[in-house]
């Protein structure tokens, strides 16, 4: 499939999913040394092959109709920092602002946490656009795939964007059961030791490169 068309088909998955509303979230992925990029403004939901935009790795547009999103320095720190990378997805999906808003750390209700890297952090709140913010979620991506984002939203990488959007939509899953935990009392926490064993197991099942969904 097409660069394009995958970005796309991402696009409307996350609006189906209701991680973006109107013009919220944005998404790109690599395309040999360059990056293709959703433009400003656009919705998701409505997403065409006309909404993206290719730029350079240094962020020079270099073909479509509309500037890039305004997170474009987000997107190009992801792929400087971490360079296996192939795909990054933003949203401001409900239950992951909330959890940012409160906490410094997603806290460990699921044994699925592993499957981001550990233990979901908090990046220090930025203006949005702003080489801050980049910086921001670049730490908080540390061995991670997926990161929070204070006031704000979520972010998460993958090979494609496919797996980049997946990783997103579990991190949301995984703050509407924190939420949905929290406020019928005081959720018990999985502990360090519980986690690594998780994590194992994952391995020993060669779960590393299918599916991770809620329930597997």
């Amino acid at each position: 499939m097409p660069a394009a068309e995958r970005l796309v088909e991402a696009g409307r998955r996350l609006a189906a999913g209701g991680l973006v509303t109107g013009t919220s979230g944005n998404l790109s992925m690599r395309v040999g040394s360059d990056v293709l990029v959703t433009g400003s403004g656009t919705v998701l939901g409505e997403l065409t092959s006309d909404d993206l935009t290719l730029v350079s790795s240094s962020g020079d547009v270099l073909s479509g109709e509309l500037p890039p999103t305004s997170e474009l320095p987000l997107h190009l720190a992801v792929y400087q920092a971490f360079p296996s990378v192939g795909a990054v997805a933003h949203a401001h999906s409900p239950s992951s602002v909330a959890v940012g808003l409160t906490h410094d750390v997603l806290p460990p209700v699921h044994y699925l946490t592993v499957r981001l890297g550990g233990v979901v952090r908090v990046a220090d709140y930025a203006t949005f656009g702003s080489p801050e913010l980049a910086a921001s979620v670049v730490a908080g991506l540390a061995d991670r795939s997926a990161v929070l984002m204070r006031n704000h939203g979520s972010v998460a990488h993958g090979e494609s964007v496919a797996q980049a959007c997946e990783r997103l939509e579990l991190v949301e899953w995984l703050s509407d059961v924190y939420a949905r935990a929290a406020a019928l009392g005081t959720p018990r926490l999985l502990s360090a030791e519980e986690l690594a064993a998780a994590d194992a197991t994952f391995t020993r099942l060669n779960y590393g490169r299918r599916s991770y969904t809620p329930g597997c």
